[in-house]
């Protein structure tokens, strides 16, 4: 057995031992049934130690791929069910007026429930947080900067913090100035002032169809229409928006080109840059909601949509709340073309972002403990992102669908038929979990049967356990129906 090990790589040695198992499963060197190599022979064959091996073996047992038999070994075991990737949604090319925000105030009210586990929420850096490194940082800043830190700060962000951010995005391809970067109150706020920017009440904003249901809200107390545009695997379908763009007045259009929420999917760089061409060409402002960017699974860089913008009509929203603090809600939004409108937004909203926070966070970031933390998350997500999808297929009836994510958070659970996801959300809460039924991630109350389980989060005994819980539960919905 050649070695794959490769002991100076970012990758765990334990999630190394995992993908030579996974490769030698694909290549038939290994079939449902063998036993795997002993700890003691694959240690020999790998040049690693016996502890690697034995850990690579227990998280392959935790993923539902081996069973442990006593005196025996480790086994592989077959699939149980079917974990193929969601059916894309019906094409509804009409905009609809949004009403969700009832029950986008019922889902907020169980994440912040005492005594809730919390998998209906998008925190994925609470699945490897910086909190030590961030209170250290504060500490030293409260100690070095005196009163002036708890004073308001500029309206439109700590220039050095603006500095950094653009200096991120020059080294990825943007043509970036620290001019055109506004900090703001998180992304949320930073796309609040892009759509008012672009559009008044009334007007059709095309979205991706799920979508992020934080931007149907807004969409929906701007007085705005959302025009739905369907995903699959290979994120957003252009053929159907271009039918949408022909038959309708789209005013802007809010995409999560590169991991979709909910369902983490995500396009290809080609496939990335005909949506912008696509776009520009017709001359509609396109948003790209980019908060999830650095938590990519690619094995290369990626491109904001900015990069690959001809006329200047892509505006960039994004924060550290996905990748460095959700509560300090440092975001911001990157254009040039209405930056002194958006400077006008931002003093009438907010006046300023917490001056204390941006200071930490630009400390964070300059220091290198962000980029090392991050490269970390990656590596955790992605391991915690195949044990939940195992775990559900695990636990989960027959005919239920799981989405395979490319970074991010969370997976998209397609239900059997006769599953309603709000009666499950219902029946989880009353059960201690929380989740994030479809219909929340529609304008026109698509998604009946699916709903959002969150990965981000420290893997535990007791996440595990409220997957089966919620596996349960489902088939107590089919045994009713």
């Amino acid at each position: 057995m050649p070695s794959m090990i490769q002991k100076n790589g970012q990758q765990f040695l334990y999630q190394q031992v995992i993908e030579l198992i996974d490769t030698m499963q694909e290549t038939g060197s290994l079939r449902p049934g063998d036993k795997l190599p002993s700890l003691r022979k694959l240690s020999y064959q790998l040049s690693v130690s016996i502890p690697t091996v034995k850990q690579a073996y227990v998280e392959l047992e935790r993923l539902g791929k081996v069973d442990a038999r006593p005196k025996s070994g480790y086994f592989l075991r077959s699939a149980s069910i079917d974990i193929s990737t969601p059916k894309k949604a019906r094409f509804t090319p009409k905009p609809v007026p949004v009403r969700c925000q009832t029950l986008i105030e019922k889902a907020y009210d169980t994440v912040h429930s005492p005594n809730i586990l919390p998998l209906g929420v998008s925190h994925p850096v609470m699945a490897s947080p910086p909190d030590k490194n961030l209170a250290r940082i504060m500490r030293r800043v409260l100690a070095t900067a005196g009163p002036k830190i708890m004073a308001y700060g500029p309206m439109d962000g700590h220039l050095p913090l603006k500095r950094q951010v653009v200096q991120r995005y020059l080294e990825r391809g943007v043509a970036a100035r620290h001019e055109d970067l506004i900090i703001t109150n998180g992304a949320q706020e930073a796309l609040a002032i892009a759509v008012q920017c672009v559009a008044k009440a009334g007007d059709i904003i095309a979205v991706e169809s799920p979508t992020y249901f934080g931007i149907l809200e807004l969409i929906e107390n701007l007085g705005m229409m959302a025009l739905e545009i369907p995903t699959c695997s290979e994120g957003i379908c252009l053929d159907e928006l271009v039918e949408s763009l022909n038959e309708h007045e789209v005013k802007a259009c809010i995409f999560s080109s590169l991991i979709n929420n909910p369902t983490g999917y995500g396009m290809a760089d080609e496939k990335r840059r005909e949506l912008v061409n696509l776009i520009e060409s017709r001359d509609i402002p396109l948003i790209e909601d980019d908060v999830y960017s650095e938590l990519h699974f690619c094995e290369h860089d990626v491109l904001p949509l900015q990069a690959y913008s001809t006329k200047g009509l892509v505006i960039t929203c994004s924060s550290f709340s996905k990748t460095a603090a959700p509560s300090y809600r440092i975001g911001w939004i990157l254009s040039n073309f209405i930056e002194q409108k958006a400077k006008g937004y931002k003093r009438a909203i907010s006046c300023s972002s917490s001056l204390l926070n941006q200071w930490v966070i630009n400390e964070y970031v300059r220091s290198g403990d962000y980029d090392r933390n991050i490269r970390r998350l990656r590596q955790v997500l992605k391991t915690n992102k195949e044990r939940m999808r195992a775990t559900i297929a695990r636990y989960f009836p027959e005919n239920t669908r799981v989405t395979d994510p490319k970074g991010g958070g969370v997976v998209w659970v397609e239900l059997p038929v006769g599953c309603e996801a709000i009666e499950l959300f219902h029946l989880a809460v009353q059960a201690g979990i929380s989740i994030t039924p479809g219909p929340l991630f529609s304008a026109s109350g698509k998604y009946k049967r699916c709903t959002r389980i969150s990965y981000g989060v420290p893997w535990s005994k007791e996440v595990e356990d409220a997957i089966k819980r919620l596996g349960d539960l489902t088939y107590q919905l089919l045994r009713q129906h």
